[in-house]
């Protein structure tokens, strides 16, 4: 099977935020934020894998640009849980890095995929 850049990044990022979510859970005793960061971060690679298994590529791309979506409110979560201090500035960064990986490479997938829908 060809590998899936996208679809390995986002399961990647997921399993990191499980375990962000237990530390943030277990140890901070932060619920509210981590568990929307939880649903946005997990979604991502569930709506990859939803597009991949698309009928037609308006489905494909409108499960591509949810997950872009996600991405983007994975991001904001990780804002508000590093201004509160809930993750140090190192945590962040990383975590941002792949977030912001994510996101291009979404974005990548979203443009073309309009590009030919439109031609």
């Amino acid at each position: 099977m060809k590998p899936n850049i996208i679809k390995d990044k986002s399961k990647l990022f997921a399993l990191r935020v499980i375990k962000l979510c237990k530390y943030l859970f277990n140890d901070k005793k932060e619920f509210v934020m981590s568990k929307q960061f939880l649903r946005a971060g997990t979604s991502i690679g569930a709506n990859i894998n939803e597009a991949i298994c698309s009928i037609s590529k308006k489905e494909f791309l409108s499960k591509m640009y949810i997950s872009y979506k996600e991405a983007n409110e994975s991001q904001y979560w990780l804002e508000l849980l590093k201004d509160a201090n809930y993750i140090s500035e190192e945590e962040f960064n990383s975590f941002n890095y792949d977030c912001n990986e994510i996101i291009k490479i979404l974005s990548s997938i979203t443009k073309s995929t309009r590009e030919n829908l439109n031609s």
